[in-house]
C-alpha cells in the first residue's frame, strides 16, 4: 500500500514538472486565435472571491486578431476555455471585417480571484466552419441585455424586448453602437415576474456618458425603482430608501450598478461599491423607462434576477470598460511559438503585428538595402583593383626614360584609370608624330591640346569611379525618412483602431506601436551601413582622383621635357 502511494506521489510530481504542452492548439482546422487574459490580481482589477457565470465583453481588433484569416461574417469564430478543450457560450454583437473590429459576449463558468491565469481563446480562420454562436451569451438569470446594437435597433439581445420607439444610435459608442439620449425616455414593456420568482432579487447595471451631471436625469425607472444622476452623484431610490454615492464625470463613460435583495440595497460605480443600506425591492410593474431627462449616450443595460456579488460586478464592469486594467489580449497563429508553448522573441511579436503600410515601407527599404549593398560591394572591389593597378603602372611610368611612349606595348593595366589617361595622351602624341625621327618639337599649343585630351578622359574616368554613389546617398538620406513615414502611419492606424475598438489597455496598444517603430529601425538599418560604406568609398575615390591629377601633371611635364621645344 505504501509503495503504491509513493509511486503515485512520484508520478504526480513528475507530471507537475513536465511542460504543459498538451493544450497547444484546440483544433488544427482553425489557423488563428486571440488569447484573452483576465487579471484579477493587484496589477489588474483585484478580486477576493471567484465570480461564477460572468458574461464578459471581448473586443477584437487588428492588434489581437487576424481578421484576414477569419470569415467575413465571423461565423467561424469559436471561444474555448483556458484548458483548450472546453467550448464556451458566446454571442457576436458586431463583426466588421473591413475595419477589423468585433465585439463578443462570452460566458465564463468561473473567474478566479487574485491571479493573471484566467485565460480563454477566441479561434478563427476556418473557411469551412459553420456559425455556432449562442443566441445570447448570457446565463439563465439574465432578464434583459440591451446592447443598442446597430443591427437590432435597440432590441434586447435575448430576443424578448423591443422598445416602443427605437432610439437614435451613435455608431461608435462604448463597445459598438450606443443609444443617444435626448431627454425622451426609451420605453420597454418588461414584466417583473422573473424578479418576483427569484425572491425579489435584482441586479442591474447601465453605462452612461452624460453631457451634464448636476441634474443628469433618470437613467433607469422601473415601477418604484429609480436610478438617476444628481449633483454629480449616482442616486438609487427603492421603496422608501435612498442611496447616493460615487463621482459621475460629464462626457466620460461610467458604469452605474445596483443590487437589491435580502432587505439590502447596494450601489456601485465603475465596479466599486459606493453605498449600501436597508431597502426592500419595490413593486416594479411592467414598464421599464431609460434615460428620461438625460442627455448623452447610454449603453449596456443589463438586468438579472439574481444577487450578483461585488466581485462579479467588478469583473463585468472591468471587461466592458475601455480603460480597464482587467483585460489583456494578444494574437497567435497555429505555427507560432506561443501556440506550441515555446518561448518567443520580441522580434517575432513585432513582425506579427506589422500593419500593411509598415510591410510596404519595409519591403521598399529592403530593396534599397540590397541595392546599397550591391553598390558598396561592387564599388569596393573596383577601388581595390584601381588602387593596385594604379600603383603598378605609376611605378613603371616613373622608371621609364626614353621609352615613355612604348609603355603600352608591355603588360597593359586594364584596371588602372591612370593607364587609360596615359593611353589618351599617347594617342594625341602619335597624331603629332612625337618621338619619331625627324619630327618637329611640340609647341606650347600642341602640349595644351594633349593636356586637354587627357583632362577630358580624366573627367570621364572620374565619372566612372563615382557612378552608383548617388544610390548610397539616396539610401542615407531617404532611408530614415521613409522608415519614419512608415512609423507615423503605423502609429496612426494603431491608435485609430484602438479608438474605434475602445480597448486602450497596454497589451492592445504596445504591439502595434512597437511594430510601427520597426519601420524606423529598418530605415536606420539601411542608412547606417550605407553611410559607412559611402564615406569609405568616397575617401578611396578621392585618393584615386588625386593620383590621376598628379599623374597628368607628371605626364605633361615629362612630355614637355622629352618632346617639347627647348
Amino acid at each position: 500500500m505504501m509503495r503504491t502511494a509513493l509511486s503515485s506521489l512520484v508520478l504526480s510530481c513528475a507530471a507537475a514538472l513536465l511542460p504543459s504542452t498538451a493544450h497547444a492548439w484546440w483544433n488544427g482546422d482553425w489557423s488563428e486565435r486571440a488569447k484573452i487574459t483576465l487579471n484579477t490580481s493587484a496589477q489588474g482589477i483585484e478580486t477576493k472571491e471567484a465570480a461564477s457565470n460572468v458574461t464578459v465583453a471581448v473586443r477584437l481588433h487588428s492588434g489581437n486578431f487576424d481578421f484576414t484569416a477569419a470569415k467575413e461574417d465571423g461565423s467561424d469564430l469559436r471561444v474555448i476555455a483556458g484548458d483548450d478543450k472546453t467550448p464556451l457560450k458566446f454571442s457576436i454583437e458586431r463583426f466588421d471585417s473591413v475595419n477589423e473590429l468585433a465585439v463578443l459576449w462570452v460566458q465564463l463558468p468561473s473567474v478566479l480571484p487574485g491571479t493573471d491565469k484566467n485565460v480563454f481563446y477566441v479561434y478563427g480562420g476556418n473557411a469551412k466552419a459553420a456559425a455556432e454562436a449562442d443566441a445570447t451569451g448570457f446565463d439563465a438569470s439574465t432578464v434583459a441585455a440591451l446592447h443598442f446594437s446597430d443591427k437590432n435597433g435597440g432590441a434586447d439581445a435575448l430576443g424578448l424586448l423591443k422598445p416602443a420607439t427605437p432610439p437614435a444610435l451613435e455608431p461608435n459608442g462604448l463597445l459598438a453602437a450606443s443609444a443617444k439620449l435626448s431627454g425622451e425616455a426609451i420605453v420597454y414593456a418588461l414584466s417583473d415576474k422573473a424578479i418576483v420568482d427569484a425572491g425579489n432579487q435584482l441586479t442591474a447595471s447601465v453605462w452612461v456618458k452624460l453631457d451634464e451631471v448636476q441634474g443628469g436625469g433618470k437613467l433607469l425607472q422601473w415601477g418604484g425603482l429609480s436610478l438617476e444622476v444628481k449633483g454629480g452623484k449616482a442616486v438609487l431610490r427603492a421603496d422608501k430608501a435612498e442611496l447616493s454615492g460615487g463621482d459621475i464625470v460629464a462626457t466620460r463613460w461610467t458604469q452605474i450598478a445596483l443590487r437589491l435583495g435580502s432587505g439590502k440595497a447596494t450601489l456601485f460605480v465603475n465596479g466599486a461599491q459606493v453605498a449600501q443600506g436597508d431597502a426592500a425591492t419595490p413593486a416594479l410593474g411592467n414598464s421599464l423607462r431609460l434615460g428620461e431627462g438625460a442627455r448623452g449616450l447610454m449603453d449596456e443595460v443589463q438586468i438579472a434576477a439574481a444577487l450578483r456579488s461585488g466581485d462579479w460586478i467588478a469583473v463585468s464592469a472591468g471587461a466592458q470598460g475601455a480603460e480597464s486594467k482587467l483585460v489583456a489580449s494578444n494574437k497567435e497563429s497555429k505555427d507560432s511559438p506561443e501556440a506550441s508553448g515555446e518561448s518567443h522573441g520580441y522580434m517575432g511579436i513585432l513582425i506579427k503585428n506589422l500593419t500593411v503600410d509598415a510591410w510596404v515601407v519595409i519591403i521598399i527599404l529592403g530593396i534599397m538595402f540590397a541595392i546599397a549593398c550591391w553598390v558598396m560591394v561592387s564599388k569596393g572591389v573596383l577601388v581595390s583593383k584601381v588602387e593596385k593597378a594604379n600603383r603598378s603602372f605609376v611605378k613603371r611610368f616613373r622608371e621609364a626614360n626614353d621609352e615613355l611612349l612604348q609603355l603600352e606595348a608591355h603588360a597593359p593595366h586594364p584596371n588602372s584609370p591612370i593607364y587609360r589617361l596615359y593611353l589618351a595622351g599617347v594617342r594625341e602624341l602619335a597624331k603629332r608624330k612625337a618621338g619619331e625621327a625627324g619630327a618637329k618639337p611640340l609647341s606650347g599649343a600642341s602640349l595644351d591640346a594633349v593636356k586637354a585630351s587627357v583632362d577630358a578622359d580624366y573627367v570621364r574616368e572620374n565619372a566612372k569611379l563615382n557612378s552608383g554613389m548617388v544610390l548610397l546617398t539616396i539610401a542615407i538620406s531617404g532611408g530614415p525618412f521613409l522608415g519614419l513615414l512608415g512609423t507615423v502611419v503605423g502609429v496612426m492606424i494603431t491608435f485609430a483602431a484602438i479608438a474605434a475598438a475602445g480597448d486602450v489597455n497596454v497589451n492592445a496598444i504596445a504591439p502595434g506601436i512597437a511594430a510601427a517603430l520597426l519601420a524606423t529601425v529598418a530605415g536606420l538599418g539601411v542608412a547606417i551601413p550605407a553611410l559607412f560604406g559611402y564615406n569609405y568609398l568616397a575617401a578611396q575615390i578621392k585618393n584615386a582622383t588625386s593620383d590621376m591629377q598628379i599623374f597628368i601633371d607628371e605626364f605633361i611635364t615629362r612630355v614637355a621635357e622629352l618632346y617639347g621645344q627647348s
